[in-house]
């Protein structure tokens, strides 16, 4: 931990922005690992199991009960079909599209500005370097031999810290970034392919339900 305060420190002004794309990063990485892997990942073969017994067996409050019960998003997008399902089909489909719109952008947001911050990062460590260039350019034109060196170790330490500091922000966020990228399609496919697997189901026995 010193020598990480010790580089902190002698990476200069550009250090601070770094830190602050770092604490944005885990902060946005957290809170979607605990979204998409806790509250929006479910069990799709039980899912549909138990709403393929539960439907042909046209008990439609206890599918509407259990669907209500369940926290990830296509229970919510099903749940809002099954509500509409003693009127047209058209309703039904309406109600599960509009849910769709509502669910969606949930599972969709924020991940995308992990490879924003990765980039913000990777960019702030470039002009760290930059500026610790300078100041060892500087240092080797403008103040005196017998000062010259350390001033030009002073530079070249603010330059190698930054890019350093930067690289190790960016790094980690396209890396979350592939991670939960893969996870957000890979929930977005199985709602897709689940959500018209279930609209099928409901309208196909949409006469038992209503009764």
């Amino acid at each position: 931990m010193r020598f990480i305060a010790e580089s902190f420190e002698k990476g200069g002004l550009f250090m601070w922005p770094i830190l602050c794309a770092s604490l944005v990063l885990y902060a946005i990485a957290i809170e979607r690992f605990f979204f998409l892997y806790l509250r929006a990942s479910f069990n799709k073969e039980m899912f549909i199991k138990t709403l393929h017994s539960t439907i042909f067996a046209g008990q439609l409050d206890k599918v509407v009960k259990y669907t209500a019960a369940q926290r990830f998003p296509l229970a919510r997008i099903i749940h809002a079909g099954l509500l509409k399902v003693r009127g047209a089909p058209e309703d039904v489909q309406a109600a599960m599209d509009g849910a769709a719109l509502r669910e969606l952008p949930k599972i969709e947001k924020r991940t995308p500005y992990l490879a924003m911050v990765g980039n913000i990062a990777m960019l702030l460590g470039l002009l760290g370097t930059i500026s610790g260039m300078i100041v060892s350019f500087a240092a080797v034109a403008n103040v005196e031999a017998s000062a010259k060196a350390a001033e030009l170790a002073r530079g070249i330490s603010e330059a190698m810290n930054c890019t350093a500091f930067g690289l190790l922000t960016a790094i980690p966020a396209l890396i979350f970034y592939a991670i939960l990228q893969g996870k957000t399609q890979a929930l977005i496919d199985d709602m897709n392919e689940s959500t018209v697997h279930v609209m099928n189901l409901i309208l196909e026995n949409r006469d038992k339900l209503a009764n």
